[in-house]
């Protein structure tokens, strides 16, 4: 029975990431929190809340990065087409393929990064469930 207690408070840090989708940084705060106030009760848990924590802090990372990236192309791009404009009636968005193409592309891959994020705290979820370890992919170690 205790077994099965320690399972799903492992399964509840893990899943507690996505209140990140109800409230700003509920990624990190919430698992956070639910770590914090079960780490002593075992090691699988302390386990997997660090995993946890160290997962969903370096994925807010590269989510950030992504979107300085984005912006700074939007930008340029907005900048580049007031580029000898003497009047501000008359701004013109250059909406060419490429620039469609580009915004397409980088607005892809930031949907694909966000949802293998989302299936990435499902299968860890699951496997804390069973009771197995589960080391998330690209995750920077920042708490060991």
């Amino acid at each position: 029975m205790k077994q099965n207690r320690t399972n799903t408070n492992a399964f509840l840090i893990h899943i507690s990431a996505f209140a990140g989708l109800i409230f700003p940084f509920g990624q990190i705060i919430t698992p956070l929190i639910a770590w914090q106030t079960l780490k002593d009760r075992s090691p699988f848990l302390d386990a997997h809340g660090k995993e946890a924590i160290n997962f969903n802090i370096s994925y807010t990372l590269y989510v950030f990065i992504l979107t300085v990236f984005v912006g700074g192309l939007v930008m340029g791009n907005f900048f580049r087409n007031l580029n000898g404009l003497k009047d501000f009636d008359t701004i013109k968005f250059n909406l060419d393929f490429q620039n469609i193409f580009g915004f397409l592309s980088v607005g892809s891959i930031a949907g694909i990064i966000y949802l293998i994020g989302i299936a990435l705290i499902i299968i860890a979820s699951l496997k804390a469930k069973e009771g197995e370890s589960y080391a998330y992919p690209f995750t920077i170690k920042f708490i060991k």
